[in-house]
């Protein structure tokens, strides 16, 4: 199959371009370093390769040495038909050095290359025009002006490529031979001055709004006050859908069991796939709000401004500003948010960020959180008459997951445990201009969140469900307490109980060492399995039922705000690390702290 090679500098839209040709749902974000994997998609005959965003052919980070290295060897592939550029037309200046290189390395191999100008109906709205043939015979090359979120010039564009309409162009002038790096940033230069829109007249306004994000006390306010709605929307805003799969979930366990009677089905699909599996997939809106609000900070641009404004304070405990990005994505998921890590400059930060992004709340954790808060903080209280309590503890457990992690930072930074990386790079981050979120990229994007945590989490929790249903059911006619399961529990309780929890939690703490949301598939079959079928789901109801401690809720909660419960993060950082007794000492070391925060808690409050 022919191949197109997508390539461009961060920001530049090159993958919502990616998405416009090839249909496909990738994720889209207005920060650099997003794109840390290499996308490919079909259009029509052709498969066309979203490389990640690079400033330079010469590389200063991981990302950018994997996206170069791997773009060189697609070049030289006898495969490859063209290369396309994406510049961004409201900042030609900074687009060019890149675009020349990679000229240059797409002649080398004797491959054509076009360039595309994208954003141009944000350059039309400020009133300027771009000579684009001019810039061509420039180039020597053809250049396509188009707007990948307005759609102007796209499907011109995709017909070009499909039509090879690119092999009919006939420069005017001739090719300026760039060989030295000297010559690439002259020739920038020169084009940027003839053809690039005035500078000033983009800054104009984004420069009033970074005049207030980016200032040192409103600024702060401002951060603070969109990482708090942030968290505050994550119980607030999913309330109502949550309530909504909770009714279809005690429905559809109404309207099935009339039909299969009593007995052995019914009291599994009672306990085990309503009770069990049922209670976990309530909490499932909450992660897709989560990725809606971060989704716009991506989008928006302030992303960028966020890792601006944390730098200076995040450097104070051995991390750089680039550390926020995947602090913040770990809040989604570890995994890419670790992988994300590449993007630092400094090799001795990115591993001190590596090693504490799994203290960052992710969504796994949701499900659990949203259970015991709604069990120990009431739903009609509200601080300070305004933020409710529940999302303010919300908030309250996020921000010690952070908190947390900076201290540990701190203490790795000034450790011998990462001597190894002593290097240091320059912090450098480029502020892009503030755009509205392209919605339906938005959309997919949130549905797919929920979609994909359902898909990776549910398997498991089903195989949990199902296997302390059998362990609990049997042998026939016994207590729960009596069955085999009862008795897994009962040798393991000795380890729990200075927490104040008994044999039933311990089991759920056990199994959720496979993925933290196991926790609560795993306590609502076995609340199920003790009589629960008339609340199906109603796993935190059940709980307050039983009347568990507060200290015991507290000390559960900070346990797993703490403890590194998921392998598939550890395995995640032993491929990024190279080291696995690092990986399994984190794993170990965060499981002890977390044993010991819950024992104070219940032990104090």
């Amino acid at each position: 199959m022919k191949k197109i090679l997508l390539v461009g500098k961060p920001n530049c839209g090159k993958s919502l371009l990616f998405n416009q040709l090839t249909g496909l749902r990738q994720k889209v974000a207005n920060y650099p370093g997003v794109t840390v994997e290499i996308k490919s998609g079909a259009m029509g005959e052709y498969e066309v390769i979203d490389f990640p965003g690079t400033y330079s052919l010469s590389t200063m980070s991981i990302d950018e040495q994997v996206a170069v290295e791997q773009l060189t060897l697609r070049v030289n592939d006898d495969e490859t038909e063209l290369v396309v550029c994406v510049l961004d037309a409201t900042r030609l200046e900074r687009s060019l050095v890149f675009a020349l290189q990679a000229q240059l390395l797409a002649s080398q191999s004797n491959k054509p290359i076009v360039f595309v100008l994208n954003f141009i109906d944000e350059v039309k709205r400020f009133g300027h025009n771009i000579d684009i043939d001019g810039l061509a015979n420039e180039f020597g090359a053809p250049v396509y002006a188009l707007s990948a979120r307005s759609l102007d010039g796209i499907s011109e564009f995709k017909n070009a490529l499909l039509n090879a309409e690119y092999k009919n162009f006939n420069p005017h002038v001739p090719k300026i031979p760039l060989e030295t790096t000297k010559a690439v940033v002259d020739f920038s230069r020169a084009l940027a001055k003839t053809y690039a829109i005035n500078k000033d007249v983009v800054l104009k306004n984004q420069n009033k709004v970074d005049n207030f994000l980016l200032n040192s006390l409103f600024g702060s306010f401002a951060f603070l006050a969109i990482m708090f709605v942030l968290f505050q929307s994550i119980f607030t805003w999913a309330a109502p859908l949550m309530d909504g799969v909770e009714t279809i979930i005690a429905g559809m366990a109404v309207f099935i069991t009339q039909f299969t009677g009593q007995g052995v089905v019914t009291d599994f699909l009672n306990d085990a796939i309503f009770g069990g599996v049922g209670s976990f997939l309530v909490f499932v809106p909450q992660i897709m709000v989560l990725t809606f609000i971060i989704g716009l900070l991506e989008d928006s641009g302030y992303l960028a401004r966020a890792a601006l404004i944390c730098h200076k304070p995040l450097s104070y405990f051995g991390l750089s500003g680039r550390s926020f990005i995947p602090y913040l994505s770990g809040h989604a998921c570890a995994i890419p948010a670790i992988m994300a890590a590449r993007t630092i400059e400094s090799p001795r930060k990115r591993l001190i960020t590596m090693m504490t992004i799994p203290l960052m709340s992710c969504s796994a954790r949701l499900p659990v959180y949203a259970l015991l808060v709604s069990v120990f903080i009431p739903s009609d209280v509200y601080w300070l008459g305004i933020f409710n309590l529940q999302g303010v503890t919300f908030f309250g457990l996020y921000m010690f997951g952070i908190v947390t992690a900076l201290i540990i930072s701190a203490l790795l930074s000034r450790s011998s445990i990462t001597d190894h990386e002593k290097s240091e790079m320059p912090f450098i981050i480029e502020l892009p201009s503030y755009r509205l979120p392209h919605w339906k990229p938005l959309y997919h994007r949130v549905i797919n969140s929920g979609v994909q945590f359902i898909k990776r989490a549910a398997p498991i929790i089903f195989m949990v469900a199902v296997g302390i249903w059998v362990l609990g059911y049997f042998p026939l006619n016994a207590s729960l307490e009596e069955s085999w399961l009862g008795s897994i529990g009962h040798f393991v309780e000795p380890i729990f109980a200075p927490l104040g929890l008994d044999w039933r939690y311990g089991i759920a703490i056990l199994m959720s060492f496979l993925a933290r949301e196991v926790f609560v598939g795993a306590l609502g079959t076995l609340y199920g399995m003790e009589g629960a079928d008339e609340n199906i789901a109603g796993l935190a109801q059940n709980i307050m039922n039983d009347g568990l401690p507060l200290g015991t809720g507290i000390g559960l909660l900070l346990f797993y705000v703490v403890a590194l419960q998921c392998v598939a993060t550890v395995a995640t950082l032993k491929a990024e690390t190279g080291n696995s007794k690092l990986s399994w000492g984190l794993y170990a070391a965060y499981g002890v702290l977390a044993y010991i925060l819950a024992f104070l808690a219940n032990a104090l409050i």
